[in-house]
């Protein structure tokens, strides 16, 4: 496919493409155009293909598929009612894969929304790094304040690691950060919480801020205490959890935030590259 045809059919289908509150989507009968499907009962059959493709993905079909009636214009004022289909770039990207690919507009539209699918993967994978992330930094946060707090208290290094070992035995039902991270494979040099899921980074920083506060507002002093401040705290962290069905010791081991770190960037830095040459071309 030449320079000039894949820029026409570009945009093609940028044209089509519509926005609402920032949300982008399609609609079928335009896309059927797009892809030169000359009947709309045609189109239909790929259209299910599509949904059926997207059923066995583990996707809400609705979510993807949008059944809508459209207004048209008849010659002399006329009017008549047609049926369409809102598209998810997702959806589109399915019809495209359910296409005959020898056709140059849908080879052209496989990769197409293909980029695009991967893209919204991105922002997807992006959301998530920075909630994890987000509950990462204020556990560290927590934690340094609490390291200064006990230091102060006459509680050594060697100290605040069994405080919050027993801390992780509390949440995690018995294990104790080297159980956890046995449990877990976690490199026994790496932070237990760079590969816990965000609800346990959180519970734990919840129960770490209480035992901050408490320690400051009741003095507390000695390991001892302070030991016996966090680890009530983080039982009640636990049983918050239980009520809502969360055994934070059975929850698998999420990737590793610095490896998830650059993988995103170097997907980032792909799309970037691929947004270049496109536009060269």
């Amino acid at each position: 496919m030449d320079k000039e045809r894949l820029t026409r059919l570009h945009r093609a289908f940028e044209a089509c493409a519509h926005d609402a509150d920032g949300v982008e989507f399609w609609f079928a009968r335009e896309v059927q155009q797009l892809l030169t499907y000359d009947e709309w009962r045609n189109f239909l059959k790929v259209v299910e293909k599509a949904k059926t493709a997207c059923a066995s993905a583990g996707q809400a079909v609705e979510d993807h598929f949008v059944d809508v009636n459209k207004t048209i214009k008849l010659p002399k004022n006329a009017t008549r009612e047609i049926d369409d289909i809102i598209l998810t770039r997702y959806a589109c990207y399915l019809i495209a894969q359910n296409g005959d690919p020898r056709k140059e507009e849908i080879a052209f539209a496989q990769s197409y929304f293909a980029v695009q699918t991967r893209k919204q993967e991105l922002v997807e994978q992006r959301i998530a790094l920075q909630e994890r992330f987000n509950a990462r930094n204020k556990l560290i946060a927590a934690e340094t304040e609490l390291s200064k707090l006990i230091y102060e208290r006459g509680v050594d290094d060697e100290g605040f690691a069994r405080i919050r070992s027993k801390g992780d035995a509390a949440l995690f039902g018995g294990h104790d950060t080297k159980a956890m991270k046995r449990k877990l494979s976690v490199p026994q040099k790496r932070p237990l919480a760079d590969f816990l899921p965000t609800v346990t980074i959180a519970a734990k920083n919840f129960a770490t801020e209480i035992t901050n506060f408490n320690v400051r507002q009741n003095a507390l002093q000695g390991e001892g205490r302070i030991s016996g401040e966090h680890v009530k705290n983080n039982k009640e962290m636990r049983e918050v959890l239980a009520k809502n069905k969360i055994v934070p010791e059975n929850l698998p081991a999420e990737e590793d935030l610095k490896k998830l770190e650059r993988r995103v960037k170097n997907d980032e830095k792909g799309i970037a590259t691929t947004k270049h040459k496109r536009k060269l071309a």
